[in-house]
Formats: structure tokens, C-alpha cells, sequence
């Protein structure tokens, strides 16, 4: 069946309670899911104790936020199966701060446009880390004054064309510090949707880096575009994972979980890749030390 290796909940910008999502994929047929919410890691554990109880397989992850500075465009870093996650919270702290300064002008700007007041918003916003423009789109759908989340309203607020945008984008730390971090916690990292962000040329640069795998199968993603993201996995011996980016009410569009999926194949590469680096390290190094006695 495959596997939805990209879930949001209402522990970040999604719509939908964990014990929920799990139900969802179950009556989905979906066995397998992560989650993994922005610059969170606190539904892993719950998430894996209501997985079992409903017999679906929840892997821990998270979607650490990046600003590749030198393109001025932002990207989202997959992290999947760390074995030391708190190595990462320090990093989510700082995400989730960075995230709250550019939220609060977005609110305070919104609310001088429009009847909201700042707490409100915040209200719509309540179960979660931090407050999102999909939160401040609610408060404004709530309030009677847009007919849907992703509207004209949202257009006018957070397109960065419209000459009454509030957008304030945070500063995240480069993609290549987020790599690093994640491999320090002994995680999976993975570049979520390339194509969405124009983050063709730094998947590039972060292959360069230790890259291990790259999102393939996304909703935002054509036939093109997963062809080609295909071809650069295969090329540079990539990780390939897919999975809906499901936010509930909060998604663009209608996407459910399961509408896009990680094949079985790529699952296990996937849940097998941390054993298969660790003995392929352990060849390299008893090759070194016998070319070493060697010379010797």
C-alpha cells in the first residue's frame, strides 16, 4: 500500500489532532505514516502509542524550516527516525522564535486591515506551537470576512505581489546547518518538495553535503517533476519518499492522507538505511586500517 511519510497536525500548522490522523489513515488503509510537524517533535511519542493501539506504524519525525540566504527563498528539511531527538529541540526552540517574531507583525498588520484583534487570532492558533497564516485566515473565515482559507483575502494578505501583503518571513539558519543537526541526532535527512520552494540547485549543493534523500512524490509535484527527482536520486544514491503533506482544513486544496505515498520498496530502504551506513562505515574503516598495516 505504501506509506505517508508527511502528516501535520494541530501541534503546528495543521487542522486535525493526532489521534484523529491515525484514525484517518487507518480508514485510508494507510499502515504506515510520519509525523511531522514544523520545528516540533512533541507528538512522536503520543503519535507512536496511538499508532499501536490502532495497529498503524507511526515513524518519528519532524520538518525543520531553512532559508537558503543566497537565493533568498526558504526550504523544509525532513528529518525521520533520530536516535537522539532531543539533540534537535535546541533547534526547534530557535525555529519556533524566529517563527513567532515575523507571526506577530503578520498579526498586528492583519488586524489593523481588518476587524480581528490580535487575540483571536491567537485563539484560533490554540494547540499549537506557533501561529501560522493558515490561523490567521481562520480567525478571518471565523469572523465572517472571507468565504474560505485560501481566498482572495489570503491572496491580498500573504502573496508577496499584493501591494497590501503583511508577510514577514522569518530567518531560519541555512539548510546546510539543518543536515548537519539532524545527523548530530542521529536522524534521516530529507529535502522536503524541491519544486515548490525553487529548491532545485540547492538540492545540488546539499547532495554535496551528506544529503540521504530526497521528498520525490508530493502533491505539488507533476509527472515531470518526479521523473527528474527521480533521476537525481538514482544518480547520486538517494533516499526517495513521498507522502501528502496533509494539513487537514488547513491544506491547499483537497488532499486526504494516502494522496501521495512512499512505495513499500522505498519504505524499507528507507527503515533499513541508518543499519546499512553503519556496515557500510564499518567496511570503509577495516579496508583503512588493512591498506594501513599494509604499508606498514
Amino acid at each position: 500500500m505504501g506509506a505517508d511519510l508527511h502528516c501535520h497536525t494541530r501541534l503546528s500548522d495543521g487542522s486535525m489532532g493526532i489521534d484523529n490522523l491515525i484514525v484517518l489513515a487507518k480508514k485510508q488503509g494507510i499502515q504506515t505514516i510520519a509525523i511531522t510537524d514544523h520545528d516540533c517533535l512533541a507528538g512522536n511519542v503520543r503519535g507512536m502509542r496511538i499508532g499501536e493501539q490502532h495497529g498503524i506504524r507511526v515513524l518519528p519525525g519532524v520538518e525543520l524550516s531553512a532559508t537558503d540566504h543566497a537565493r533568498g527563498t526558504k526550504a523544509h528539511i525532513l528529518c525521520y527516525l533520530p536516535d537522539s531527538p532531543d539533540r534537535l529541540e535546541g533547534l526547534c526552540r530557535r525555529n519556533l522564535l524566529e517563527s513567532k517574531k515575523a507571526s506577530q507583525y503578520m498579526i498586528v498588520k492583519t488586524a489593523l486591515q481588518y476587524p480581528v484583534t490580535p487575540e483571536f487570532i491567537i485563539k484560533c492558533a490554540a494547540g499549537s506551537t506557533g501561529v501560522y497564516k493558515q490561523h490567521i485566515a481562520h480567525a478571518l473565515l471565523e469572523s465572517g470576512l472571507t468565504e474560505r482559507i485560501y481566498g482572495d483575502v489570503y491572496r491580498e494578505l500573504f502573496s508577496p505581489d499584493s501591494e497590501k501583503n503583511v508577510l514577514r518571513e522569518a530567518n531560519y539558519p541555512e539548510p546546510k546547518e539543518i543536515v548537519e543537526a539532524i545527523h548530530d541526532a542521529g536522524g534521516i535527512a530529507v529535502l522536503a518538495h524541491p519544486a515548490l520552494y525553487h529548491n532545485m540547485e540547492l538540492l545540488d549543493e546539499l547532495i554535496a553535503e551528506g544529503l540521504d534523500g530526497v521528498e520525490v512524490w508530493h502533491p505539488s509535484a507533476d509527472e515531470e517533476t518526479i521523473e527528474k527527482l527521480r533521476k537525481i536520486a538514482k544518480k547520486n544514491g538517494l533516499l526517495m519518499t513521498g507522502g501528502s503533506d496533509f494539513h487537514g482544513m488547513y491544506g491547499v486544496g483537497s488532499v486526504s492522507v494516502g494522496a501521495c505515498l512512499t512505495p513499500d520498496e522505498n519504505l524499507e530502504l528507507l527503515l533499513s538505511y541508518k543499519a546499512r551506513r553503519r556496515r557500510k562505515l564499518a567496511r570503509a574503516a577495516k579496508a583503512a586500517e588493512k591498506q594501513a598495516e599494509q604499508k606498514a
